[in-house]
């Protein structure tokens, strides 16, 4: 005969898995160094800049 089993064990056990999972997804996508998260915002930056220095302007206004 099987031996009975403890079928919260297995739920909790199933639980604490989705949880691991999920955190290891989250230190995935956020876990970037402060100096990673600086030159992110450095080059967006830059790139804006570089987006408007190339716009034209009609009559002294920007033509948005």
């Amino acid at each position: 005969m099987a031996e009975p089993v403890n079928l919260n064990r297995f739920r909790k056990a199933r639980a604490k898995a989705e949880v691991k999972a999920k955190a290891a997804e989250n230190r995935v996508a956020f876990g970037r160094t402060k100096a990673e998260k600086a030159l992110a915002d450095a080059r967006r930056e830059k790139a804006a800049r570089e987006l408007d220095a190339q716009r034209r302007e009609r009559d002294g206004k920007r033509a948005d």
